[in-house]
C-alpha cells in the first residue's frame, strides 16, 4: 500500500483536514461520492434510507460507536455538552438517539459548542501538526445545520420544546457564559472534539462542578500522535494514573470514562 506521507503516514487535505487513507482509498472515497451524487436525484421519497448504499464502513463503525456512549447517560439525569461540532454529524445522531431511546425526555438538552471557524490558536503542546483555521466550515453554515438539527426534532415527540442549542464561539471563552446561564444543568456527557490542547484543558477545568458520579467524559482523539494536546490536557487536569479509561474495537482514538472523581 502506498502511503501519502510515508514520514508521518499523514497528509493535510484541501479543506484543512487531516487522512491517513492511501491513495488508492482516496480515489474510492471520490468515486463513492460521485456515484452518490447521481443517485440522490433518483432516490424518491425514501431517499436518506436507500442513501445508505454509499455509507462506508468506517461512518457505520461511528454510529455505533454513539449508541454505545449513549446507552451509557440512559440512567444519568443531566444534558449533552458537545465541545466541537464542525459539520454537526455528531449533533443529528444524539438528537436521533434520544428520539430513540428516550423520546420524552425532554430535560436531555443538547448543547453544542464550535467556533465555525476552525482552530482558533495552537499551542506548542499540539505538536505542530495544526494551524488556526484547520476544520473550518463554509460560512454561515451554523445557520444551515440549525435548520437541519430542527428538522430531526420534528420527526419525534414533544417538537414544541427545543432540545437543542448552538453555541458559536471559543467554547473555553463560552463556557463561562453557559455555566452562569444555566445554574441548573448536570452535564450527564462531555463529549471533547476540539483535537487541541488549550480549549480541552480550560473546558474540561471549568465543567468539573457540574458533572456526576456516573457522568461520561468522551474524548475524541486520546493517545493519538497527530493532536497529542487532548492526552496533554486530560492529564494534567485529571491524571492519566487516577482514572480509568473505555475503549472501543470501533473507533481507533475515541475513549470514555465514567467521572467518579
Amino acid at each position: 500500500m502506498e502511503i501519502i506521507n510515508s514520514q508521518s503516514n499523514l497528509s493535510r487535505t484541501e479543506t484543512g483536514e487531516f487522512t491517513q487513507q492511501t491513495s488508492s482509498e482516496m480515489d474510492a472515497n471520490s468515486r463513492l461520492l460521485e456515484l452518490t451524487l447521481q443517485l440522490l436525484p433518483t432516490l424518491g421519497t425514501k431517499w436518506n434510507l436507500h442513501n445508505l448504499v454509499s455509507m462506508k464502513r468506517q461512518t457505520l463503525n461511528r454510529v455505533l460507536f454513539y449508541d454505545r456512549i449513549y446507552r451509557e447517560i440512559l440512567d444519568v439525569p443531566g444534558v449533552i455538552c458537545e465541545f466541537g461540532v464542525q459539520w454537526g454529524a455528531t449533533s443529528a445522531q444524539l438528537i436521533n438517539l434520544r428520539g430513540v431511546y428516550e423520546p420524552y425526555n425532554y430535560s436531555r438538552h443538547l448543547f453544542s459548542f464550535d467556533t465555525f471557524e476552525g482552530f482558533t490558536s495552537i499551542d506548542p503542546k499540539d505538536g505542530g501538526l495544526s494551524n488556526p483555521g484547520d476544520y473550518a466550515v463554509s460560512k454561515s453554515h451554523e445557520n444551515v445545520l440549525n435548520e437541519i438539527l430542527d428538522i430531526h426534532e420534528a420527526f419525534s415527540p414533544i417538537t414544541h420544546i427545543r432540545k437543542f442549542t448552538l453555541i458559536k464561539g471559543d467554547a473555553s471563552e463560552k463556557i463561562d457564559q453557559w455555566l452562569a446561564e444555566n445554574p441548573h444543568a448536570i452535564i450527564s456527557l462531555a463529549i471533547f472534539d476540539m483535537d487541541v490542547y488549550k480549549p480541552t484543558k480550560e473546558v474540561l477545568q471549568k465543567i468539573l462542578p457540574r458533572l456526576v458520579k456516573g457522568s461520561v467524559l468522551l474524548f475524541d482523539e486520546l493517545n493519538c500522535p497527530n493532536f497529542p494536546g487532548e492526552t496533554l490536557a486530560l492529564d494534567e487536569v485529571l491524571g492519566l494514573n487516577n482514572i480509568r479509561l473505555q475503549k472501543s474495537p470501533l473507533q481507533p482514538f475515541s475513549s470514555w470514562m465514567k467521572f467518579e472523581v
